[in-house]
């Protein structure tokens, strides 16, 4: 059975099913920082009789590994969650998100883009004051310029390209939008802070902003648990329910983890994974206790 809920908890929802989702990427090993999200959403469904999934988000093939997708389940397992199986691998189902990129080409949502990674940032060092967003600074459109026959002709003649979405376009048909988050309350989706982001590459043929929103509305994901680091990809998500006529879920961002000098949890700063802890002699329930007194404490109710 999974763990005993978290101290505060939303009220039960009278009006639909509780699921929820945790969805990690296997290019490492589950930290701490993954624990306490997966725990979160494991509680927060088995609290509301709801449904817990687990999701892998394996579409980058240069960076998948099976040995950490098996290592996922291990972990979860050694936690003591429990989720629905089959286990849904975003791999195993590119033709979904395919036709998703394919209704937004028809409505004219997505444009080629032929800029290279170095193309760009020279374009934005010649803007100077280039418009920046919460990841930096953004794409300054240069492929959205092109007319019809100049995109045609470079396609034709093999010029590798991304797919961008033409967030102006998409916002001009949806009109504004809103979403809720249980810490922040009702926010109006700004998906141009973000900027007219990639949704398909040639050698990553859908994004995670792409896999993530239609994976959410084919699970019928009601409230979606993450970390607020991913706070602002929500706008975009927003937008991409908005344009392909999916539901919007309620979501919880909730705090982080740290580790002992205030830096966040990431496999990038070598986090201790939880294969370690296990190995070390460190029980579950230690794992589990450790989360009422973490540096963050997430609320999300």
């Amino acid at each position: 059975m999974p763990p005993t809920p978290p101290p505060v908890l939303p009220p039960v929802s009278t009006h639909r099913p509780v699921v929820t989702r945790f969805a990690p990427s296997p290019t490492g090993w589950l930290h701490k920082g993954h624990a306490w999200s997966a725990w979160l959403n494991a509680t927060y469904a088995a609290s509301r009789g709801g449904r817990f999934l687990l999701r892998i988000e394996d579409i980058d093939p240069t960076r998948r590994k099976p040995e950490h997708v098996a290592g996922i389940v291990e972990d979860l397992a050694w936690l003591g969650l429990r989720w629905e199986t089959p286990v849904r691998r975003q791999g195993e189902h590119m033709d979904d998100y395919a036709r998703a990129l394919d209704r937004l080409r028809t409505d004219g949502l997505l444009y080629p883009c032929f800029c290279t990674r170095a193309e760009i940032a020279a374009e934005i060092a010649r803007a100077g004051a280039a418009p920046h967003g919460p990841e930096g600074p953004l794409y300054p459109g240069t492929c959205r310029r092109l007319d019809a026959a100049e995109r045609q002709a470079r396609v034709e003649a093999g010029q590798p390209f991304a797919w961008r979405l033409d967030v102006a376009a998409a916002v001009a048909r949806t009109g504004e939008l809103h979403w809720h988050d249980a810490r922040a309350g009702n926010i109006r989706a700004d998906p141009a802070a973000l900027g007219d982001v990639v949704l398909a590459r040639k050698e990553t043929p859908a994004s995670y902003h792409l896999c993530v929103t239609v994976d959410d509305a084919l699970q019928g994901v009601t409230d979606v648990i993450r970390g607020e680091d991913l706070f602002h990809a929500t706008h975009i998500h927003r937008l991409l329910q908005a344009v392909l006529g999916l539901p919007t879920p309620a979501y919880h961002h909730h705090g982080m983890l740290t580790d002992a000098g205030g830096q966040r949890l990431a496999k990038r700063h070598g986090a201790e994974a939880l294969r370690e802890l296990r190995a070390r002699g460190v029980t579950p329930a230690e794992v589990i206790a450790g989360f009422d007194t973490a540096t963050m404490h997430p609320t999300i109710d």
